[in-house]
């Protein structure tokens, strides 16, 4: 987004944020609107077991505003960190290092890309047979999203939720997990997200609040996966 509008970095704040840093937003600058959505777990008030709390899906709007949109911001603020140089066609060692940090067993070269849950593993292709590091890594997030809904991990059961539609909105989970993390490490994400999600629009139509759950779900998977790579060994073992 920051490209394409031709800003120098991908680095945004609100207006308050811009003033509590002794700068400011310039005057005639229009801002971008992007939104946060998570689940609010709420309990009837009165009620003493657990079984009557009930999640409430919350969206919030902010406007934040680009940095070349702003003056006067200290110069720490301003200085870009170094640019990670990344080969498109070539493996990414730091991706891979977070693939191994989660202790997915994923085989890699078993023909189609899939997650098998009776059998937790994920199988992935040949780096090899896809277009490049974007489409490979798109695709290895969105399975290892699948593999956060084990019911050793997050324990992620839509029944309840979606019914017939559940695996509909696990799918679209994976992709909005696939899109969270793209975005951290600078992968592509519409290789395969935009197209990907379109062909659950009939969820989406059935169920007004779909996406504000799948969201919440590919949040949390998405974090689950940073804890594992922030645990060591012993920790993930356990």
């Amino acid at each position: 987004m920051a490209q394409a509008a031709g800003y120098r970095l991908p680095r945004f704040l609100t207006f308050k944020q811009a003033l509590e840093l002794g700068g400011n937003v310039r005057k005639g600058e229009r801002g971008t609107k992007v939104y946060f959505v998570k689940q609010l777990q709420v309990r009837d008030q009165g009620a003493d077991d657990s079984s009557s709390a009930r999640l409430i899906p919350m969206m919030r709007e902010y406007t934040v505003f680009n940095l070349d949109q702003c003056e006067n911001l200290p110069d720490r603020v301003n200085t870009a960190p170094p640019i990670r140089v990344r080969n498109p066609d070539a493996r990414d060692e730091l991706a891979d290092a977070f693939l191994r940090s989660t202790g997915a067993d994923i085989r890699e070269g078993h023909g189609e890309a899939f997650y098998i849950p009776s059998r937790d593993f994920i199988s992935m292709p040949a780096f090899a047979g896809f277009k490049g590091a974007d489409h490979f890594y798109n695709v290895a997030f969105h399975e290892l999203t699948h593999w956060t809904g084990h019911k050793a991990r997050l324990d992620r059961d839509l029944k309840n939720r979606f019914g017939s539609r559940n695996y509909a909105a696990e799918e679209l989970i994976a992709e909005l997990g696939a899109a969270f993390l793209c975005a951290e490490f600078g992968f592509d994400g519409d290789v395969r997200n935009a197209g990907y999600i379109a062909t659950w629009i009939e969820l989406l139509k059935a169920d007004k609040r779909a996406f504000f759950t799948a969201c919440s779900h590919a949040s949390k998977a998405a974090e689950y996966l940073r804890g594992l790579a922030l645990a060591g060994p012993a920790e993930r073992a356990a």
